[in-house]
């Protein structure tokens, strides 16, 4: 009878570290990336995000460096306004990634993003007799906030 305790104790061990270690591995599953490019110009010597400019209107003079897209994708930020104001940081992080000192904004948008799931669970087990689980879940759908454009690199102004 000990020995069928122990194993059943060993068993449960196995499920509870596996079960976390299988969580680890769904959760590392859900982070995605929030911004992309694809080059279609020459990049060029990375520069800080904070000097690169959004364009509404394409400058009368520049030379396009990739297409880029970003989303508000695994930011905390609540509200519409909120999450549209991080995809333009990160349009502008990936711009300046490839040198580019202007973002030639081209669409904005909302996509569904999945969602924010809970879960507990309880078990309890007596000797092979039989076994009693409970759980429980909480999910909570979310929309993120889009943007695509250009990055581009406005050379300065010539007097």
């Amino acid at each position: 009878m000990y020995l069928n305790s122990e194993a059943g104790y060993q068993g449960m061990n196995f499920f509870r570290t596996g079960g976390f270690a299988l969580g680890i591995l769904l959760l590392g599953a859900c982070a995605t990336a929030t911004t992309s490019h694809v080059i279609t110009g020459t990049p060029r010597t990375p520069t800080e995000a904070s000097q690169v400019k959004l364009y509404s209107a394409p400058p009368p003079n520049y030379e396009e460096i990739a297409v880029i897209d970003a989303t508000s994708r695994s930011s905390s930020s609540r509200g519409d306004q909120e999450k549209m104001d991080v995809v333009v940081e990160r349009l502008k992080q990936e711009a300046a990634s490839l040198g580019a000192n202007g973002v030639l904004l081209q669409a904005t948008g909302s996509e569904y993003g999945g969602g924010v799931g809970t879960g507990v669970g309880v078990g309890v087990g007596t000797g092979g007799a039989g076994a009693v689980s409970i759980g429980t879940g909480i999910f909570s759908p979310s929309e993120n906030k889009t943007g695509h454009g250009l990055a581009i690199y406005v050379p300065p102004a010539t007097p």
